[in-house]
């Protein structure tokens, strides 16, 4: 029975298998080909050797060969066939030397790694194993399975509070056995390691395999050299990537000196060697020292500003407080809640620091305070030399989050294709016409009792070999490869490369709101609700009520670092209405004097107190609100306040009193699409202790608040998001708002921005009764009221907004109905960020391809479970010239659209083809001056002279692809943990950025397999049906044809998507009715053509012998099958070229156009003999005019009839569509 060892919901492994090497003697691919040679010889020796020719026992041993080495060879390319034949089972780990890892969706792929066991110091032995850089240990006694570090991320604030690091060796001894120290080590591997890996891929297998094949053909010079050329070049390419790894080895933290609390005193140790356990100080980091903080900390004592920007691209350098301001003792820690206010995470950088106040005695309040805080000091440790903040390391190496964004660079993808499932389908459909041609030729031919088996044999397997293109892999690469490189090029930034096919199958784009598709430059109104006389009334901060002014000026979670407010821009905006300054003591002082008219009067008369932020009850998404407490000091009094703001249903629960028209008042403003928060206050009448503030329970604290009226924010669109919006719904997407503002604030960013409807708009909420309902969000004389039930008409008729509090009763409700109104809501508000997360996982439950756009750090969750997350890193841009540059070259490249009729091509490389191919094309033409003789004698060179150019067109496409691998490397800085896709500006352009280059490399892979297929199925036909009729091609032909063949693959994949979305969508997939049908019915013509030519060459040639092993020799028949086949490639190139709406056009696509205009050009002159030395250089006839002019009119009807074909079928089935099942 299998026992189960693999961990319990791990996001990296998925499983685990416990096996034991067997002996080499018993490998599945050694032992049983040994018997069956045995067998297989003493048959022939001894019954069979006067019965059985020679020729069919070595086709047959030939076979086996070949099996035994495809056999090898895919223990190196699948790990699971290697474990498979080379590997036993245990089910015992204690019995177990390997274990078989297997990871979870695209995180690499399954590795069989070695089980490592190990004693602590006090002789228990443990097992574990490393994948990815991360450690898995056995748990042999309680859940008998695998399971990830345990660092100490779950333990109640008192044990963090109270620790004193390792008091002594053996305790850190252990610490180090248990946890490891913090180092990042990307170990590099050998150059014999890495050659290996390449030597044993398929490609150059299947190029070493075409080699032997070539010997076997009596090529021994070229073919030695060929392996040559691919050993050489296999080799720079290992080379290459050893600078890769090594550019990645230098992203990890620089280690450095830090003080580090151990053995109860301060010494200083090198960062990379701390524990998991320990006490350190953190100080501030200039940008000289470059400093980074070296893993993951819960900071204890003191405050910090963290700039984050690094990691999670946000822009706003982060408030950290101490855990002893962070609530109960019993208060058990969990990340997701505390991380915000309390972690710092490895990879940020401390810009400001501030350490723990020291002892003063100044009064008896503080006197108290002083006796708290030494004894809170002596309970820990002791003040820091460099008079740091103290943090606790909870996460070291690569289980920190710096450490989890290497490993997805590292692991995540190793080669990226368009569509691993769909282009493993589509080379199974390929070999199967493949050995349907070979079984014909070996069929028919073997009925030729003199004809050599051997070269059949050959002549058979080079039919599979030129079936399946050698340049499949690396075409469907570059299709993704030429996308990142695009997308770096726009500061978009992808860590996760197989996302980007998905980005073209978009139907739902998400977006948050704040910071997304408004801007940060927000802008005060006014205060309302103060005014008895008239509540709408705005009035000036600086106008209002003191106690208004004390909480606007005082409740947030600014800091001043260098004469600069770092913050949350809405907070830096409220404070600078209220004309209030800010110092680095946190001390707030007014600038001028305040009247007292409307409101209580200040405690000293006409000026305002400074006011002193002692502590901070920060923002919550749960409970949407935050609270400072104020110390006042007059001259009459000191006290402490309690300033609160927040969401105005939320607050409205907080009042010890609540004015009438107290909800009217912030709908209607909300309505104009204001930001509107509640603001209170509340006089606690004392002073308390430091230790009263440290046990202070938030609920207790924020209620009984006196109101003191609404502020108002307006928070304008970024300049290009209703041309951004406008372009994506244009382009048959729906668009939908995720945020957590106030439902009537975000309809009317719905409204503004026209994805949602300004008269047919629907809120789901409750009544006066508490029913469910859906009411109307605009007209309120329309007075619409629906009550919830699973009528779906309001799904049909309106435009749905629902807010978390509805969400989470229609789960309730029914979720077969949720399941129906869910792709019809456009607006999600007051939504928590675990609920953004619902959302997006219920859409795809449902079947829709789903981007979300956020900002990066409430989204986080959302943004990774998305098909494509979108994060914008507006922290860190790069120079403002090169912005201002790029956006420019955009505003003009869009305003010249549509009168634009050409692309010119920015890359160096491919104008360096441009030239190879010229320079080949010259040399071909040169050879047409070869006498005929000349050419007969040196035909071995000239087949030489064409495998070369084919494998200088392959390394080409190779080269190209290493290319856009280095310009598109990603590295920290550019790529964040919150999404897969990172942009370094603030704007939503990204998303268009994005779904282009998605849709481009979906119809890029389409049209790329459509001519595959046809040309695949053209040769099937050739070279064995028209083959038995003695039709082959001379060395000069195959040239030719290798040429146009590779370079018009080549200026395919260079096509740039168009500059605007198109309305129509691409089809999501290769097999598909259009593709089947287009396929099906081109290749029926060609068929026709084929047949119907070749039928009228042998009339014209009716005494033609058929000679299977004579040279080749131009005949009416192989003339008129070569020109055809050159005609109908160039066609299928011409007509499946998808080009408009989703990439440029064939006739912008100048490279592919001048290559298929002056490939039918030469082929035509080849036709009607304009120039009859090229016709003896490439060995055609001179054909008659009348069987020219047949030819040729034949041709244009392939042309013509194929272009009718696919048309048809493209406007019939070509378009994708959003799913509409499931929308009522």
């Amino acid at each position: 029975m299998k026992k189960v060892v693999a961990p319990e919901d791990d996001p990296l492994v998925h499983d685990v298998v416990l096996v034991n090497k067997l002996p080499f003697h018993l490998h599945k691919y050694l032992s049983p080909f040994l018997f069956i040679y045995m067998c297989l010889f003493f048959t022939w020796s001894y019954f069979l050797k006067d019965e059985l020719r020679l020729d069919y026992a070595l086709v047959i041993l030939i076979s086996l060969v070949f099996l035994q080495a495809l056999t090898i060879l895919s223990c190196f390319w699948s790990c699971n066939v290697r474990v498979l034949l080379t590997c036993s089972k245990v089910y015992d780990p204690n019995d177990a030397t390997f274990v078989k890892v297997v990871p979870t969706a695209h995180n690499g792929s399954t590795e069989l790694v070695e089980l490592q066991k190990s004693q602590n110091l006090h002789g228990k032995t443990t097992m574990w194993f490393e994948f990815q850089k991360a450690l898995y240990i056995y748990d042999g006694e309680e859940k008998k399975r695998f399971a990830p570090i345990s660092f100490p991320v779950n333990e109640i604030f008192n044990f963090y509070q109270s620790s004193k690091g390792f008091s002594d060796e053996e305790e850190l001894e252990n610490a180090k056995y248990n946890y490891g120290n913090n180092e990042m080590e990307m170990a590099i591997p050998e150059f014999k390691v890495l050659f290996i890996e390449r030597a044993t891929a398929p490609f150059f297998v299947f190029q070493v395999f075409c080699v032997i094949l070539w010997c076997l053909d009596e090529y021994w010079y070229y073919s030695l050299f060929t392996l040559f050329m691919l050993v050489g070049f296999e080799a720079s390419l290992v080379y290459q990537q050893l600078r890769n790894m090594s550019e990645i080895r230098k992203m990890g933290n620089k280690p450095h000196k830090i003080n580090v609390y151990r053995s109860r005193k301060w010494r200083v140790i090198d960062s990379d060697q701390l524990v998991a356990g320990d006490i350190i100080s953190l100080v501030r980091s200039t940008q000289d020292e470059n400093k980074l903080v070296p893993c993951d900390l819960l900071l204890l004592r003191g405050r910090l500003i963290v700039d984050e920007a690094m990691l999670t691209g946000e822009s706003v350098p982060q408030m950290k407080e101490p855990l002893e301001e962070g609530g109960n003792k019993d208060t058990v820690l969990d990340l997701e809640v505390h991380s915000r206010v309390h972690l710092i995470s490895g990879g940020t950088r401390i810009v400001q620091h501030d350490p723990p106040a020291k002892p003063t005695s100044s009064s008896s309040a503080s006197n108290e305070r002083i006796q708290s805080t030494t004894a809170s000091t002596s309970s820990g440790v002791s003040r820091p030399n460099d008079n740091g903040c103290i943090g606790y390391v909870l996460r070291t190496g690569f289980n920190t989050s710096q450490g989890k964004l290497l490993r997805t660079i590292l692991f995540g993808v190793k080669r990226v294709t368009a569509n691993n499932l769909e282009t493993f389908a589509f080379i199974v459909f390929l070999l199967i016409f493949a050995i349907v041609a070979s079984s014909y030729v070996w069929i028919v031919g073997s009925q030729d009792a003199a004809r050599s088996k051997y070269k059949l044999l050959l002549n058979c397997i080079l039919i599979l070999t030129s079936v399946v293109p050698p340049e499949l892999p690396i075409v469907l690469s570059l299709a993704v490869n030429s996308s990142l490189l695009a997308l770096s090029k726009m500061y978009v930034y992808c860590t996760e490369p197989f996302r980007i096919p998905f980005a073209g199958k978009i139907d739902i784009c998400c977006f948050d709101k704040t910071g997304t598709l408004t801007s940060d430059s927000l802008q005060v109104e006014g205060i309302a609700g103060t005014d008895p006389e008239d509540p709408l009334k705005l009035c000036q901060v600086t106008s209002a009520p003191d106690i208004t002014q004390k909480v606007v000026a005082s409740c947030h979670a600014l800091a001043n670092i260098g004469e600069e407010l770092i913050g949350d821009p809405l907070e830096q905006a409220m404070l600078k209405a209220a004309e209030w300054k800010l110092t680095k003591a946190d001390v707030m002082i007014p600038k001028k004097k305040a009247p007292t008219t409307g409101g209580v009067a200040a405690a000293a008369g006409d000026v305002l107190s400074p006011l002193k932020i002692l502590h901070r009850f920060h923002f919550s998404s749960a409970l949407k609100r935050m609270s400072t407490l104020v110390s006042e000091e007059t001259a009459n009094r000191s006290t402490h306040l309690i300033c609160t703001k927040g969401a105005a249903e939320v607050l409205k629960n907080l009042f010890d009193y609540v004015p009438p028209n107290y909800d009217e008042i912030h709908q209607e403003l909300a309505h104009k699409g204001a930001r509107v928060l509640a603001l209170g206050i509340k006089d606690c009448g004392r002073v308390f202790t430091s230790s009263e503030i440290r046990s202070m329970d938030r609920d207790e604290v924020e209620r009984g608040l006196q109101f003191a009226g609404f502020i108002v924010v307006s928070s304008p669109l970024k300049h290009d998001s209703k041309a951004v919006i406008h372009e994506i719904k244009s382009s048959s997407h729906l668009i939908t708002m995720i945020t957590g503002d106030n439902p009537l604030t975000a309809c009317h960013v719905g409204r503004v921005l026209k994805f949602m409807s300004t008269t047919k708009s629907l809120l789901l909420s409750t009544d006066d009764d508490g029913d469910w309902a859906w009411k109307s969000v605009t007209n309120k004389e329309s007075n619409i009221y629906i009550p919830l039930s699973e009528d779906t008409s309001v799904i049909r008729n309106y435009d749905l907004c629902l807010t978390g509090e509805g969400l989470a009763h229609l789960i309730k409700f029914s979720s077969k109905f949720l399941n129906k109104v869910l792709p019809a809501v456009r607006i999600f508000a007051r939504v928590s960020p675990k609920q953004k997360e619902q959302i997006i996982i219920l859409l795809k439950q449902l079947g829709y391809y789903v981007l979300m756009c956020g900002d990066g750090t409430n989204d986080v969750g959302a943004l990774k479970h998305a098909h494509a997350g979108v994060a914008l890193l507006s922290g860190t841009p790069p120079s403002a010239a090169n912005i201002k540059k790029k956006l420019t070259e955009m505003a003009s490249d869009n305003s010249a659209v549509a009168s634009s009729n050409s692309t010119v091509p920015n890359s160096e490389v491919v104008t360096k083809r441009r030239k190879n191919t010229a320079q080949q094309q010259q040399q071909v033409n040169a050879r047409s001056s070869l006498p005929r003789q000349q050419q007969h004698n040196n035909r071995l060179n000239a087949r030489q002279e064409r495998v070369m150019k084919q494998q200088q067109k392959l390394r080409e496409l190779i080269n190209e692809i290493d290319f856009d691998d280095e310009a598109s490397f990603v590295k920290l800085g550019d790529a964040s943990v919150a999404a897969p896709f990172s942009y370094k500006l603030s704007s939503i352009s990204a998303v268009c950025h994005i779904v282009k280059q998605g849709r481009c490399t979906l119809v890029t892979t389409l049209q790329m397999f459509k001519i595959l297929a046809l040309n695949a199925l053209i040769l099937a036909y050739s070279q064995s049906v028209l083959s038995i009729d003695g039709v082959k091609f001379s060395d000069g032909q195959a040239t030719l044809q290798g040429l146009l063949l590779a370079g018009c693959f080549l200026f395919i994949s260079r096509a740039k998507p168009l500059r605007v979305l198109s309305k129509e969508r691409p089809l999501p997939n290769i097999f598909n009715l259009y593709t089947i049908l287009t396929v099906t019915f081109q290749f029926a013509i060609h068929f026709v053509s084929l047949f119907y030519l070749v039928r009228e060459a042998k009339l014209q040639d009716p005494d033609r012998e058929i000679d299977y092993e004579a040279d080749f020799k131009a005949n009416i028949l192989n003339s008129t099958v070569y020109i055809l086949t050159i005609a109908i490639q160039i066609a299928t190139f011409a007509i499946n070229y998808r080009g408009s709406p989703f990439m440029e056009s064939i006739w912008e696509n100048k490279s592919l156009l001048y290559s298929l205009m002056t490939s039918a050009s030469f082929l035509f002159a080849l036709l009607f003999d304009f120039m009859p030395d090229v016709n003896n250089q490439f060995e055609i006839v001179h054909f008659e005019t009348h069987q020219a002019n047949l030819i040729a009119g034949v041709l244009t009807g392939i042309l013509v009839s194929t272009w009718m074909i696919d048309r048809t079928l493209r406007f019939i089935f070509g378009s994708g569509r959003i799913p509409t099942a499931n929308i009522g």
